[in-house]
């Protein structure tokens, strides 16, 4: 295929993953691609990507519904808008013959995801999931290594999600992301990248799922004595807190802006965060609201135990209640074993009977920004693809390579909903 560049794109929504990863990534490719066009309903957000990216005032609309109507103004859509519009945007943008780089999770039912890969085939356009950890040098090195057969044959993986306590509070808690009914459960919002790296590492489908999770601190009944309606509002248990907004949004050494962040969260508060700005986000927003308090409904641990269609075991645990964020994990074999911490991004493989190797990522890249480096290396090969080769490589996330991950987070979902019993994926692939 010839060399086609710069390849034009449109993003729907700009959000934090559409504003500040996808359009400040263009930046970095070299004229590889052009942001066509964008929609985005609150007016601030679209004024700016407008103007640092110089996108024409004609090709900036208020929602992807009215962009989606014009003929198709680009080669590939960024779908980066809430996840229950998702697949009215991804339909209607296959319809008008874009291919898709489309936010996780996919869809947030069933239906709708079988909707969007039949769509997808009926107009022969591909899909590209954003399933970052895939392209994170941390999750290459070990499934290279699980490919040489470094450990042998894998038996079991254990993996963590260390959500972080402050994380949860913000997104999950106080966020766009509390309840199923406005976005969609935990699993699924949170998790579905680490079912897909699973079903990556093992090269299986998985055959049998159960889980068990809950909400069980964010309540009502967990709240401490004094706690008010709002951290602002004369609380009484503010100083024993470690979800106070003003310890997350001022003070904390990372992501306080009083400490110099004037990044993610902070600018999920405000668009150019300051201390006034900040202040005034908490005293009046939703991200000042007390943690027990909140009409929040997702669950803050669950953990999910899966048997592919191999043997191999795997088991995820999702947790609220870690201090730091981050992934670790183990990968167990018959001739060996991988340790790796993604928060640190070093590996230990350890053969059995032979010396330990320690890989130290992080002095194989220059870049471990946004997801490990994941978020630059999906879109550098999106681009690639779309621009160059005309073909996805072997790890890219395609909808029918990801659509696994989805299938598993609904069966789980399902059994935590019913007591843990075990669900067959052959009943949810149907």
């Amino acid at each position: 295929m010839k060399k086609s560049y710069p390849v034009r794109a449109v993003i729907c929504g700009l959000g934090n993953r559409g504003k500040d990863t996808y359009a400040r990534l263009s930046e970095l490719l070299e004229g590889r691609m052009e942001i066509a066009a964008i929609a985005e309903p609150i007016e601030e957000k679209r004024e700016y990507v407008k103007k640092r990216y110089g996108v024409p005032e004609e090709m900036c609309f208020e929602t992807g519904e009215e962009m989606f109507a014009r003929e198709r103004l680009a080669d590939v859509a960024l779908i980066c808008t809430q996840d229950r519009q998702h697949v009215g945007h991804a339909v209607a943008a296959l319809k008008k013959g874009y291919h898709l780089l489309l936010e996780k999770p996919v869809a947030v039912s069933l239906e709708d995801v079988r909707l969007i890969e039949e769509t997808a085939k009926e107009y022969e356009r591909s899909v590209v999931v954003c399933h970052v950890l895939r392209y994170a040098p941390f999750f290459e090195q070990i499934h290279a290594a699980i490919e040489r057969g470094d450990v042998g044959e894998v038996v079991c993986i254990q993996a963590l999600e260390n959500v972080g306590y402050w994380h949860q509070a913000h997104s999950f808690v106080r966020g766009n992301w509390r309840r199923e009914e406005e976005s969609t459960f935990m699993l699924l919002a949170k998790c579905c990248h680490d079912l897909d790296y699973l079903v990556w590492l093992t090269g299986q489908r998985c055959a049998r799922v159960s889980s068990f999770g809950s909400l069980r601190h964010f309540c009502r009944e967990n709240a401490p004595e004094g706690a008010a309606p709002r951290c602002t509002a004369g609380c009484r248990a503010k100083e024993n807190c470690p979800y106070d907004a003003e310890k997350i949004y001022l003070t904390d050494e990372k992501t306080g802006i009083l400490a110099g962040n004037t990044d993610w969260p902070c600018k999920i508060l405000n668009q150019e965060p300051t201390e006034e700005s900040i202040r005034e986000a908490i005293r009046t927003g939703p991200y000042g609201r007390c943690v027990y308090h909140c009409d929040n409904d997702v669950v803050d641990s669950q953990i999910v135990n899966m048997e592919m269609e191999n043997g191999t075991l795997c088991q995820l645990m999702m947790t609220a209640f870690t201090a730091h964020g981050g992934r670790t994990i183990r990968v167990l074999g018959t001739h060996g074993t991988i340790e790796g911490d993604m928060e640190e991004n070093t590996l230990r493989i350890q053969p059995f009977g032979k010396p330990e190797k320690v890989v130290d990522v992080a002095k194989m890249t220059q870049d471990l920004t946004g997801h490990g480096g994941g978020d630059g290396r999906m879109l550098d090969e999106l681009i690639r693809m779309h621009g160059e080769t005309g073909v996805p490589t072997k790890r890219m996330t395609t909808l029918e390579a990801s659509g696994e991950s989805h299938y598993i987070a609904f069966a789980a979902e399902l059994s935590r909903k019913n007591g843990g019993q075990a669900v067959e994926l052959k009943d949810i692939r149907k």
